[in-house]
């Protein structure tokens, strides 16, 4: 039988692979949005939507196993972190600028 904490490192990988494949999907859809209409504000919502979902979530959890593993330093935890963040709030900021822009 599976313990319970194995089972919950189960599931946070899987929502997490889950939701990088989900935010892929929607950034796609928003991309094919901007190629169909030659639409800027549709360009900035799918880069916005790739960089806060499938990029962000790509290297945190990339980042987070080559931690825990010891393949690389902790000394690197913060950077990793710092990058993460950065990559989510470029997101936002691409969403947000898509929703008030004219044309």
């Amino acid at each position: 039988m599976i313990s319970l904490p194995t089972l919950v490192d189960w599931l946070i990988v899987g929502f997490a692979f889950g939701s990088t494949l989900v935010g892929a999907y929607i950034g796609y859809q928003a991309y094919r949005g901007y190629r169909r209409h030659d639409s800027p504000t549709m360009r900035f919502l799918s880069l916005g939507l790739f960089l806060l979902t499938t990029v962000a979530f790509s290297i945190a959890f990339v980042g987070s196993v080559l931690l825990r593993e010891g393949i690389l330093p902790v000394r690197f935890q913060q950077s990793l972190t710092l990058v993460t963040r950065t990559l989510q709030f470029l997101g936002v900021v691409f969403i947000a600028y898509s929703l008030h822009r004219r044309g």
